[in-house]
């Protein structure tokens, strides 16, 4: 399902991952947001590389329960580029053509 990763103290949104129900529950277990990645087909470990865990706070679910969000204290930039959030650019940054 779609996780929407937010900031728990500001609200600002952080990223965009996927979860499954192996990643809910290690993230559950762990109190740090593990996602399934769909490029690579398997599980990972935010901030397991970069040192940038999240640690989890809380997680909703929607209406209809098919997205979740997932507050966080986030221990460095949620962003691999280095950006504290993934939402850094906007479409007036693109090249049109």
């Amino acid at each position: 399902v779609p996780a929407i990763v937010q900031d728990a103290s500001t609200g600002e949104v952080l990223m965009l991952a996927y979860m499954n129900a192996e990643s809910l529950r290690r993230t559950l277990e762990s109190g740090q947001a593990w996602f399934w990645s769909r490029s690579r087909q398997e599980l990972w470990h935010k901030g397991a590389t970069s040192g940038n865990f999240l640690n989890v706070k809380a997680i909703l679910k929607d209406c209809d329960e098919d997205a979740l969000v997932v507050k966080v204290e986030p221990l460095g930039p949620a962003c691999h580029t280095g950006e504290r959030s993934c939402f850094f650019r906007t479409l007036e940054d693109e090249d049109p053509s």
